[in-house]
């Protein structure tokens, strides 16, 4: 995410960062890691879990959330979710991929097939539409 940080300004899009590891924890992590000292966005501290409890993403039994990518649109709308293993990381290129196609669709009114790159036509979003991409 840090490294496309500037790829999310230019689509106008806040990027935040929310862990349960405590604000000491985070200075401590932009310190040592070169990687940490990359990250151009807000990084929040959920030490008391209220946030992951109500994104759904907490794991209880361990005090720690899932990875998760949320989309939430400018009118507070969850638009996109997606939750991953522990043992992947995320794909950054398909959460450009769904910001610009909400974006097209809020432009244009039209919808993104399966597979949808910007510049590639949307279709209309009709129910005599469906099955036919």
């Amino acid at each position: 995410m840090a490294a496309r940080h500037e790829e999310f300004k230019k689509l106008g899009v806040q990027v935040l960062a929310v862990s349960t590891d405590s604000v000491f924890s985070h200075k401590v992590f932009a310190e040592v890691s070169p990687s940490a000292r990359t990250i151009q966005y807000p990084l929040l501290s959920d030490r008391s879990h209220e946030i992951s409890r109500k994104y759904g993403v907490l794991r209880e039994e361990l005090g720690f959330t899932y990875r998760a990518t949320f989309i939430i649109s400018p009118e507070g709308i969850i638009k996109y979710v997606s939750l991953y293993p522990p043992e992947v990381g995320r794909g950054v290129e398909e959460i450009i991929r769904v910001i610009q196609g909400l974006q097209y669709e809020a432009a244009t009114g039209l919808g993104v097939p399966a597979g949808w790159q910007p510049g590639m036509p949307g279709i209309k979003r009709e129910f005599s539409m469906v099955g036919r991409i």
